[in-house]
Parts: structure tokens; C-alpha cells; sequence
């Protein structure tokens, strides 16, 4: 296999769309996000592009025994009511720096064969601790496009995230800006513990109401409750490990 491999699935037609990437990261709230596009909008999506790369994991995942080379695939989607989508997908992310670069400009090329001239990379900024209010942070490639995003209701925090934005996601930003995409990242506020839908709900949410949509969230909703269930015997387990430490008082010898 080469170091880059294409396969053109299917070829449709786009209006004006945007890509929309998920790929695996903090919290998966990225990954999340894209799959309940894909799943709520199932009857208006087509797989057009997998992308087969040396850079990723040598695996293969398995399904019902049936192997499949591990991949990134980009779907179509034909939105009834707002912008069309071009939504990328996968299970890894790029093993090196340069496979970072590869794999990004071949996103973008892509994106330009189907039209696309607008892009949001969506994932998560990790805050260390479990929360209730789930805010969305931002950064975008040109400042033109700071205030339809703030209107959103978008926070762009000042040095945050630190350290910036790595992978494919950061890169979409900086590379997509050279090649004269307007590209945004969408970052949902997250432990960065755990899996976490609330956070791919927030930011789904922004999307919504950007692009032009309307999403049903009674799926992923549920999958929130699954996550707060295991938080909830996260918690008991540490409130009981607490109680169980030894005092001073036990730990003196009594002969």
C-alpha cells in the first residue's frame, strides 16, 4: 500500500457545504458529535470518500468476524433544511507529525473537490475536574469570523487552549487559512476524563444554529445518562476509599 491511498466511494452533488471533522480526541467529543450527525441525519448521508493511510494504527477493526483496514471516511449529507455537510469521520488519528500534514491536506483536497470553502473541526478542552455547565471555546483561522461565532454563544478566552490546538483539528485551522478556507474549531468543555456527550451536545449545539439545522438529541441524551451512572459510582468509590484511610488514632499500637 502506498503511503496515502484515496478511494472514491461515490460522487454526488453538494450545495454550498461545509466540512465538519470528528476524529478521535478529548472526550471524543469530536468523534461523538459527528457520529449523532451521521445517525440523525442517516437518510440524507453517503459515504463518498475512504482514506486509507500508512500513518494510521496497522489494525483492522472487526464486525460480525468481517475485517476492514483501518480508515477515515467522509460522508455526504444532503441537510433538507440548511447548509449540506461533508462529515469526517474515523477511529485514529495520524502516528507522526508529518502524517498530521498528510493526512490534513488530503481532508482539504477533498473538501475542494466536493466545493467546501468553510470548515469546523469539532473536539474538547480538557478542565481537569467534572462539571455541570458545559461551555463551548473557540478559535478560528481569520478574526472576520469571531463575531458570528460569539453571537453563537462561542467563548474566545485569551491563551486558551494552552498550548493551542494539536492534530488534525489544529491544522485544519492553520493549513485550511493558507489554502483560503474560512476553518473554525469548536471545543467543548470536558474533564477530559471520560467520555462525554453532554460536551458533544453543547457543541452540536453551536452548529445547529450556524449552519442552519435542526437535531433531535434523545439518543445521545442517552448516552449522557449511561456516562452519569458511571460517574455517580466514580464518586461512591472515592467517598468510600476517603472514609477507609486510616487516622492517627488507628494507627497507633496498642500492646
Amino acid at each position: 500500500m502506498d503511503e496515502l491511498e484515496i478511494d472514491a466511494v461515490a460522487e454526488v452533488e453538494l450545495d454550498d457545504p461545509v466540512l465538519v471533522e470528528g476524529l478521535p480526541g478529548v472526550g471524543h467529543v469530536g468523534t461523538l458529535a459527528v457520529e449523532h450527525l451521521l445517525e440523525e441525519l442517516e437518510g440524507e448521508s453517503t459515504l463518498v470518500r475512504r482514506v486509507y493511510s500508512r500513518e494510521f494504527p496497522p489494525q483492522v477493526s472487526v464486525e460480525d468476524g468481517v475485517s476492514e483496514l483501518t480508515c477515515a471516511e467522509l460522508y455526504a449529507v444532503d441537510v433538507p433544511e440548511g447548509r449540506d455537510l461533508l462529515l469526517l469521520t474515523g477511529d485514529h488519528q495520524a502516528q507522526s507529525n508529518a502524517g498530521h500534514y498528510t493526512l490534513t491536506d488530503a481532508f482539504l483536497d477533498i473538501a475542494e473537490e466536493f466545493g467546501a470553502t468553510e470548515v469546523y473541526a469539532l473536539g474538547g478542552v480538557p478542565t481537569g475536574e467534572l462539571i455541570d455547565e458545559y461551555a463551548v471555546v473557540g478559535a478560528v483561522s481569520d478574526e472576520s469570523l469571531l463575531e458570528g461565532l460569539e453571537d453563537a454563544g462561542v467563548e474566545f478566552r485569551e491563551d486558551e487552549p494552552a498550548g493551542g490546538i494539536v492534530g488534525v483539528s489544529g491544522l485544519l485551522l492553520g493549513l485550511g487559512e493558507r489554502r483560503g478556507f474560512e476553518a473554525a474549531c469548536l471545543m467543548g468543555e470536558t474533564s477530559g476524563y471520560l467520555v462525554d456527550p453532554k460536551s458533544a451536545r453543547s457543541v452540536l449545539e453551536v452548529l445547529e444554529e450556524v449552519l442552519g439545522f435542526d437535531l433531535d438529541y434523545e439518543s445521545l441524551d442517552e448516552r449522557a445518562d449511561e456516562m452519569e451512572d458511571v460517574i455517580g459510582k466514580i464518586q461512591e468509590m472515592e467517598q468510600q476509599q476517603s472514609m477507609d484511610v486510616p487516622t492517627d488514632d488507628d494507627l497507633r499500637y496498642i500492646g
